[in-house]
Parts: structure tokens; sequence; C-alpha cells
């Protein structure tokens, strides 16, 4: 939208990492199966401006899993104005922790697809 704008036309920074960040929790919630709070953000890279218009897409990737929280790497990319080839804008690293009802950090579960691949 134009109120998410600087007076040339391109998207805020900090509306993108917003956007990321949703994309992120999205996977890290599904992976931890119940919520998850972002603790760190590492490494963004703003590589290339987003306009008014453009068709934003977010890729992520796991990228560690450990006992209480998890990592992704969260990938920007665009179709200007919807249309030609994907250009990447952004990417980062997330890290995220599972956590409990009283906002503790809890256990993540056990992966049965890595464990049944293991066996």
């Amino acid at each position: 939208m134009p109120a998410d704008t600087n007076p040339r036309g391109d998207i805020f920074g900090g509306w993108l990492m917003a956007l990321m960040d949703s994309a992120g929790k999205m996977t890290a919630t599904e992976r931890a199966d119940g919520r998850v709070v972002t603790v760190a953000v590492s490494g963004i890279a703003f590589l290339r401006p987003v306009q008014v218009g453009d068709t934003v897409c977010c890729y992520t990737q796991l990228t560690h899993v450990g006992r209480t929280s998890l990592a992704l790497d969260v990938e920007v990319w665009v179709l200007r104005q919807g249309k030609g080839e994907r250009i990447k804008v952004t990417e980062a690293g997330f890290t995220f922790v599972a956590v409990d009802e009283q906002a503790r950090p809890r256990p993540l579960p056990v992966d049965d697809r890595r464990a049944a691949a293991g066996s």
C-alpha cells in the first residue's frame, strides 16, 4: 500500500521484515506443533527494493532444530507488477523458540518422519 512506502515508492524494510517474520512463524508453528516466538533475526540483507504493485512471495527453509528452538532461512522474491521473472529482494535468518501457555520455552516434538527414516 502507498502508506507503506517512502517518497520514491519503495516499500519500507520494516514492513517487509514483518512479512518475513509471519512467513517464518507459519513454518515454525507447524514444526513446533504450537506457539512459537521470534527470538533473533540475523544477516538480513535488503538486496533490491520492493515497489508498490509487486507480487511478493516468501519462502522458508528449516536449517536447524534444537531442543526448544529452530532456525529458518527466509527469502523474499518478487514479480515486478506481477509479471516477468522472479527477483530475489531480501534474505535473513530467523530463530524461533517453542513456548507453552505461560510463554516459557518448551521442548519441540520429535519429528516422526526423521525418527521413522532412522529406524
